[in-house]
Formats: structure tokens, C-alpha cells, sequence
């Protein structure tokens, strides 16, 4: 499908740069693609009377790492300032990452992080550059490994904020707990899922007392979610691959629940990617652990998830491909349209919708 399908004019004061207070008075758009009344405002504390008992929430509790380091490129007495963000391990010493700008660095490169002493008694943190690819990541090679490399990350690290928030304010010590979900727990992340962002305990209680059940999958969100697509034909375009993880405990208690007749509901789009993933064609959702590149549009057959919470998404991203695969393009054009019209607040730190599936013929 041609990329220019799913561009749409937002304007720039929709784009939130603070979540709201509490987390769950943020605003929530039901959008029925079958509905007499398509699309409903509510407030995401509403979320326990607009699902059904049996119903199942599937969170991803990947945590944000503090994957954004500052540093200095030094090459034979020149030096240069560099932004890095990691991606993930590949030993106990050495990561991916992603390096801006990336043309200023060659194999063989030495970047220091931070300030001598600032690292508990270890001093400077201290990388070399192994490789460099064509699209800006790199290999690192730290001078320190393990527990010693966890520790200079987090005290150096800052919240890596999404690029339409970094660019209009720098982030600080309130990101760190507002760009973190309530629950979460496997570390690994360089973006949260955000849908997530929403919950609280309180609207976890109510959840509870109306039996909607609650479980986690873990998929490491990766830089790739803020890429622009460049293509112009959606077959043209590459996804990152994410690591992922489906236990055999919440994939025998997904299926348990569809059986007895509830509904899955995935609580953002990595949660979703996660569960499509790890089923097969008869709709048995089975373990999984590995990476995935699944890119999901209109056309996608969806055989894990009933319904989809999640945030207001980019123009021409993968977000807003997937959720227009999931409720239909001229549904989601509509939806934005109405949330821009009635002042919902976009991205990562906005308001969120409630979407049921587009049933189309087998």
C-alpha cells in the first residue's frame, strides 16, 4: 500500500509533552468499527465498565533502561561530541547501539561518558567503537563488564524520551517515574509501551472487582518505533526486529480465557505485535522467545486479539498502519479526526483509544 494512505495533518499543539495527572485521568476513545455509534468519549478510568468479565488484559512489562549517554569521541587528539543510545547486549561487555551523528565515528574510535570520578570510584566509563553500520548503529566495547557496566549506565544513562518530546524539551527527573509503567519489571527497553503509562493500582482494583484478569508478555521496545517509514510503498519498508517473551503459563491462560468466551485485550501495540507473533493459523497462542519483525497492515488476518488499547500515533508510522489493520483505514482517519477536533492529546505521553477489531469476511 502506498505510505501517503495513512498521513494526516496534526497540529503541533496536540503533541503532549507531560502525561496527565493521575495517569488514568487521561482521556479514552472507544472506536466500534460495527458500532451504530462508532466512537464514544470516555476517560481511561472508565476502562472496567467497557470491558466484560472473563476479559483479558495482556500488559508489556518491559522496562525503560537509561539508554541515552552523552560522550566524547577522542581520534588522535581531536575529539568530538556524541549521542548514543544502547540497543541491547551482545556479551557482558559489549552492546548495540545507535550513534548521533554516526559519521563522526569509525572502528577503532574511544568515547568517554561523563566525568572522571562522577562513576562511583570507577572514573570515566570508557567504550571503543568495534563497528559502525549504514544506518547509525554500532558496536561497543566497554572497558568494564557486568555489574560494573550496570551500575556506570544507570548513574550516566538519562531517559531515552521519544524524539517529538526531546526535541521541544530536555527530559528530567519526573521522566524517569512518568516514563516508566506501574509494573514494570524486565529491563531492556529503549522506549515504554506506552499504552501502558495509563494504569494506576486504583484502576487495577476496579479492574479486579469487575473480573477482567490482567497478564504480561515481554517485548524489548526498540528505537525502530520512532523511525519514519521512508518507502513509498509499505512492501518497501523493514521493521527492527524486538526481543520478546510469551510464557508458557500466560500462553495456557490466554487460551484457557478464550475458550470460556473472553476476549483479549492487548494494552498497546508491542503487546499485540508480541501475541500475533507467538500464534499459530488456528488461533492457539503458544511460548514464545526470540526476536520478531512482524509489520503488521491493512490486510493483516489478526488471530490473537480481540481488542487493542493504545495512544494517538505519527502520520505515515507502522503504529498507525497497524491500528488501521486493526479497526480499518477510514475508521482510524475518522477517529483522529474527531480526537484532533475534540482536543485529545497525541503520543506518547497523550490520551489513548479503545479498539474493537474490523470483522472481515474469512
Amino acid at each position: 500500500m502506498r505510505v501517503d494512505l495513512f498521513d494526516f495533518d496534526l497540529p503541533e499543539d496536540r503533541i503532549a509533552l507531560r502525561p496527565a495527572r493521575p495517569r488514568d485521568a487521561a482521556r479514552l476513545l472507544t472506536v466500534d468499527p460495527s458500532g451504530n455509534i462508532p466512537l464514544t468519549d470516555h476517560a481511561v478510568l472508565d476502562l472496567p465498565g467497557l470491558l466484560q468479565a472473563r476479559d483479558i488484559l495482556v500488559f508489556n512489562d518491559t522496562r525503560v533502561m537509561r539508554a541515552q549517554l552523552s560522550g566524547v569521541r577522542h581520534r588522535e587528539g581531536n575529539t568530538a561530541t556524541i549521542s548514543i543510545t544502547l540497543l541491547k547486549p551482545l556479551d557482558q561487555s559489549r552492546w548495540q547501539a545507535l550513534a548521533r551523528p554516526a559519521k563522526r565515528l569509525k572502528a577503532g574510535d574511544r568515547i568517554t561518558f561523563g566525568h572522571g570520578g562522577d562513576v562511583c570510584l570507577m572514573g570515566t566509563l570508557a567504550a571503543t567503537v568495534e563497528k559502525r553500520g549504514r544506518e547509525g548503529e554500532v558496536t561497543l566495547a566497554f572497558d568494564f563488564h557486568e555489574g560494573a557496566l550496570e551500575e556506570a549506565i544507570a548513574m550516566l544513562g538519562a531517559m531515552p524520551l521519544p524524539p517529538y518530546i526531546a526535541s521541544k524539551r530536555a527530559a528530567d527527573e519526573q521522566d524517569i517515574d512518568d516514563y516508566q509503567t506501574l509494573y514494570a519489571k524486565e529491563e531492556g527497553a529503549v522506549a515504554a509501551p506506552t499504552a501502558g503509562l495509563h494504569f494506576t493500582d486504583r484502576l487495577f482494583s476496579a479492574l479486579e472487582k469487575e473480573g477482567i484478569e490482567r497478564r504480561f508478555v515481554t517485548l524489548h521496545v526498540g528505537p525502530g518505533t520512532f523511525l519514519p517509514v521512508r518507502a513509498d510503498d509499505t512492501a518497501e519498508h523493514r521493521m527492527h526486529a524486538e526481543r520478546g517473551a510469551v510464557t508458557r503459563a500466560t500462553a495456557d491462560a490466554l487460551n484457557k480465557a478464550r475458550a470460556a468466551g473472553g476476549r483479549i485485550v492487548a494494552v498497546g501495540t508491542t503487546a499485540l505485535r508480541l501475541l500475533e507473533s507467538a500464534v499459530d493459523g488456528e488461533g492457539i497462542i503458544h511460548p514464545f522467545a526470540g526476536e520478531t519483525d512482524i509489520f503488521i497492515t491493512p490486510g493483516y488476518k489478526f488471530r490473537a486479539v480481540d481488542l487493542l488499547m493504545t495512544n494517538f500515533h505519527l502520520p505515515r508510522s507502522t503504529l498507525f498502519m497497524l491500528v488501521s489493520a486493526f479497526s480499518g483505514l477510514e475508521t482510524m482517519k475518522h477517529a483522529y479526526a474527531h480526537a484532533i477536533r475534540e482536543g485529545y492529546r497525541f503520543y506518547s505521553y497523550g490520551d489513548a483509544c479503545l479498539l474493537k477489531r474490523e470483522i472481515t469476511d474469512p
